[in-house]
């Protein structure tokens, strides 16, 4: 049996010299090579330690704990690093942020010490009344389980693929640990077999850490995202100690039993064995009894039983993935439903009258009625409470519910479990009807909380695809009334010309420069409507049909449209021809409002200019008063502003509008220069066109 040990822990030695140099290989590769290269060499100096004396015929497993520690600690120092680097980006963060981890330095120091020194190991022994080094390398094991499920769990899939064998060799490694110490601890005595064989299983797992070392060398493992533990990451934790704890617990016993079961002893020691390992597979195969595990740890070891985070991120992420407005009603049921394993249910969304219709329907599971009212008991007692009507909680203590008549959901025929309410603004948007669940369970308040508050999420999601609509319908009527308002406009100036004419026949009907005038008015209004028709016919009062316009012919037209008002206008032209791509009407009609808006805030004693000008690209138009003027304040929020006008019913505030649009549309620029009692001046410059474009 002593050769069988021997090559047993030879095979370890000779497997550890296989790993040392593959760790040295990635030291400028890897930032986490020299934790490797440590817990390498320590488990390399252990198998040694193991062989020489094994070879010597001097072993004492008393002499080999010590090394076994430092082992130990190697291997728990290299876990913390990557739970550092995957938690914190760093290395040693872990160690110096972590009161846990600098518990357990201090602790592996402690055994250590305990360990090395024979005089403080009998002062301790004597003052907890039994050898502490059985029970240390026990919570080692322990300790190391743990720190190899959380930096499993918390790793990403992708990360999973380098840690996976690093995670296994090491289970493997302390699960071994924890069976010979924790026999060893059962029985106060090691088990020969057990022990040898412990160096033949290091050996066989080298091969796997080899594995995970060469990949954390070749893979960009280090830029393992930060992750904050969540609950199920907690709850596995300690599902792993208690199973620790509870065998460490039947470890303790088994030594009294030993101790105290006198000719029953072994025979106690067998049954108890055997109990140990049954009740441990029911803990872990059971699903009641990890179920029940968890509602204890929910209560008693995390304060909320949902991570709300992850639900609300996954609930706005689904959100986000709708492809339309019109999958929501069915994506409310769905949602609601699968928060509490429902089988489906109804949705009624409130319409304009404040009445609520049934808008959609998944799997009832009971006839819904398709409208219910305002005045209706179960919407004032919503609208009043808020509250989230559990059918559960009705049945088994129905003056809850007092007030409130819920007679026609409660019937054998229905399968009704849950009412709840979508708020918004406190204003109750829609009501979400919920049949049984698959697996029947009784729910608490924090339940409620959450479906209250996906309630109000979805509520919001809601309230936006009525505003789509809205915004939709309102796009819409905004087209025909910009269409309806610029008609409106440009009759309104045609009408002022007729008007004109009109107010000055009875005294210059007999002037025959007048009736030309009047007549040449006539023609442009009459020119103008037949143009407005013509539009309209194409069902665009916005054409945009550009060709090669004078502005000083247009200059002259509007001199002649507004030769009525007062004071009259003054031509300032430099050029015969000055040449633009535009459309005639609609550029003699802006210019013509620039000029008559210009006459109205000036007095008659004062002047109106339009001046004409080009360089070699663009053509420049000034239109100048000294009329009242305007301050930086009415130029920057009103002046440009559709609808906004200081004429009151004689004005639709869209000229000035009107005109900035089509001058942009014309890639052209607008700018206003004003000072109150000053006057104003409106500068706009168009590139030149040419007749080869």
């Amino acid at each position: 049996m002593e050769n069988y040990s021997l090559y047993s822990y030879a095979t370890a030695a000779l497997a550890n010299i296989f790993l040392l140099p593959m760790a040295l290989l990635g030291i400028k590769k890897n930032p986490v090579a020299i934790p490797v290269i440590i817990a390498a060499l320590f488990s390399l100096c252990w198998s040694v330690v193991i062989v020489v004396t094994l070879y010597n015929n001097e072993l004492f497993t008393s002499e080999i704990l010590p090394i076994e520690t430092l082992r130990n600690a190697a291997w728990l120092f290299l876990l913390s690093v990557l739970l550092s680097r995957q938690q914190f980006s760093s290395n040693y963060a872990l160690i110096l942020k972590s009161r846990l981890a600098q518990g357990l330095t201090v602790f592996v120091a402690f055994i250590f010490a305990l360990e090395v020194l024979p005089d403080f190991r009998y002062q301790f022994q004597q003052l907890v009344g039994q050898d502490f080094r059985l029970v240390a390398h026990v919570l080692f094991a322990i300790m190391g389980l743990m720190m190899v499920e959380q930096l499993y769990r918390n790793s990403s899939m992708e990360m999973r693929w380098a840690l996976k064998f690093l995670c296994l060799g090491l289970a493997s490694i302390f699960i071994i640990d924890f069976f010979v110490y924790s026999k060893s601890l059962l029985f106060s005595q090691l088990d020969s077999t057990l022990w040898n064989s412990r160096g033949f299983i290091n050996g066989l797992i080298i091969p796997l850490l080899a594995v995970s070392v060469y990949r954390l060398q070749t893979e960009d493992i280090l830029r393992l995202s930060r992750i904050t533990v969540s609950k199920k990451v907690i709850f596995h934790t300690t599902v792993l100690f208690g199973t620790g704890l509870y065998l460490l617990l039947m470890s303790v016993t088994g030594f009294y039993i030993r101790d105290y079961g006198g000719n029953w002893g072994e025979a106690a020691q067998l049954l108890f064995s055997f109990l140990a390992i049954v009740l441990l597979l029911v803990l872990f195969v059971s699903g009641k009894v990890r179920a029940l595990a968890k509602v204890y740890f929910s209560k008693h070891f995390i304060h909320y039983r949902y991570d709300y985070r992850d639900e609300w991120l996954k609930l706005s992420r689904t959100i986000a993935q709708l492809n339309s407005v019109n999958e929501l009603s069915g994506f409310i049921i769905t949602t609601l439903a699968s928060l509490v394993e429902s089988c489906g249910g109804g949705l009624w969304l409130k319409n304009e009258q404040g009445d609520f219709y049934l808008a959609e329907e998944n799997n009832p599971g009971f006839a819904p009625p398709q409208l219910l009212y305002a005045h209706d008991s179960l919407i004032q007692f919503l609208v009043e409470k808020q509250w989230v009507i559990d059918f559960v909680e009705y049945v088994n203590d129905p003056d809850v519910y007092d007030g409130v008549d819920l007679s026609q959901w409660n019937t054998d025929k229905n399968d009704v479990w849950l009412i709840v309410p979508l708020f918004r603004q406190n204003e109750l948007e829609a009501l979400v009807v919920l049949t049984q669940a698959k697996v029947p369970r009784r729910l608490n308040w924090e339940d409620h909380d959450l479906l209250k508050t996906v309630g109000m999420q979805l509520a919001n999601a809601l309230a936006l695809s009525h505003a789509s609509d809205e915004l939709s319908r309102a796009r819409q009527f905004e087209a025909y009334n910009r269409l309806s308002a610029f008609l409106v406009h440009d009759l309104k100036n045609l009408v002022a010309q007729i008007s004109l004419i009109v107010k000055n026949a009875e005294k210059h009907k007999r002037n025959p420069e007048f009736v030309d005038d009047a007549i040449g008015t006539l023609e442009n209004v009459v020119s103008k409507i037949d143009h407005l028709l013509a539009q309209l016919k194409k069902g665009n009062v916005q054409s945009d049909t550009r060709t090669l316009v004078n502005l000083v012919a247009i200059a002259h037209d509007v001199a002649i449209q507004q030769a009525g008002n007062t004071p009259a206008l003054q031509l300032d032209i430099q050029q015969d021809v000055i040449e633009v791509f535009a459309e005639k009407e609609k550029m003699t009609a802006i210019l013509g409002h620039l000029v008559q808006n210009a006459q109205e805030a000036t007095d008659a004693d004062g002047f109106v200019r339009l001046e004409l000008s080009c360089d070699g690209s663009q053509a420049f138009i000034k239109v100048i008063d000294d009329g009242h003027g305007m301050d930086s304040k009415f130029i920057a929020e009103r002046l440009f502003k559709p609808f906004d006008t200081t004429k009151g019913n004689a004005g639709m505030g869209i000229g000035v509008y009107e005109a900035r649009d089509y001058i942009v549309k014309l890639t052209g620029q607008i700018a206003v220069e004003s000072q109150p009692g000053e006057g104003s001046i409106f500068s706009i410059s168009l590139p030149l066109g040419e007749r080869n474009s």
